[in-house]
């Protein structure tokens, strides 16, 4: 049984109705958005995933549930986006190129929060042979999204600074543009180092508006409370020596394990 398939087997995603990519991103798109994050032990998941059924769809590709994700970080030597976030910066910001592996889908993207602490993301469809670099289209995307958000960074300071991997399965209400995102087999990777969250947890997203979503009010109910967590930032903050303690260092010591040799790249499978 492959990560992805296990992952569905284990959120009992077998049994809700499906949506195709089309209907998801035609209903619940939401490049300006407001996230929530929880750290959820898989039955309270699984559990929440059942009480959504009844007014959401699981998105299905081609009979696939879930998929594997790897994204690349991009920061400045001082690690200007992992700062912004851990001293609650009001311009906050974070670049990366992101690879659907089974899908052989590449993109570059690049997320900031506006004046009213929203997540805006912008998206850019490059070659997957392009994962994990800033070609020249992939820098001058990035130097025009981030200085239209009024970040001071330009994309000829950034190298990329870790990487992330997980599987994800994905949850739209089609009919009121809202999602809900479930993450496990959840890693990061920095040189030779990794860490990677206990398998008994998924980090669950609600992407939304300013109002909490069906699932925030589920969750509430069953007693779990948002979390500010950050896959990047909780990748440095757990695997670059010195850095200072922050809230995401001592909440992820909780649930990630760390390790000095960290799991080979999954197979990337392009597209045919």
């Amino acid at each position: 049984m492959t990560l992805t398939s296990s992952l569905a087997a284990m959120l009992g995603l077998e049994e809700m109705r499906g949506a195709t990519l089309a209907e998801v991103d035609g209903a619940a798109a939401l490049q300006h958005r407001v996230d929530r994050k929880y750290l959820v032990p898989l039955d309270r998941a699984r559990h929440l995933i059942s009480s959504l059924a009844g007014s959401h769809h699981v998105l299905d590709l081609g009979g696939r549930r879930t998929t594997s994700y790897l994204s690349t970080y991009f920061d400045t030597p001082e690690l200007g986006a992992w700062r912004a976030h851990t001293q609650k910066r009001r311009r906050r910001w974070k670049v990366r190129t992101r690879l659907y592996a089974e899908d052989g889908l590449c993109r570059v993207e690049v997320k900031t929060k506006d004046g009213r602490g929203a997540t805006v993301k912008h998206a850019l469809r490059v070659p997957a042979s392009d994962y994990g670099e800033l070609t020249k289209p992939a820098a001058e995307f990035v130097d025009e999204v981030l200085e239209g958000a009024c970040v001071p960074v330009t994309a000829g300071e950034l190298s990329a600074a870790a990487e992330v991997r997980y599987v994800r399965a994905a949850l739209a209400d089609l009919g009121h543009g809202s999602r809900v995102t479930f993450d496990g087999v959840l890693s990061c990777h920095l040189g030779d180092r990794g860490a990677a969250l206990d398998a008994g947890h998924v980090l669950i997203e609600t992407k939304g508006g300013a109002q909490p979503a069906p699932a925030d009010r589920l969750l509430l109910g069953m007693g779990v409370r948002p979390v500010s967590l950050s896959k990047y930032i909780v990748g440095q903050s757990l695997l670059t020596p010195g850095l200072p303690d922050n809230d995401v260092r001592r909440l992820a010591r909780d649930h990630f394990t760390t390790t000095a040799n960290p799991a080979p790249l999954p197979e990337r499978i392009r597209a045919a």
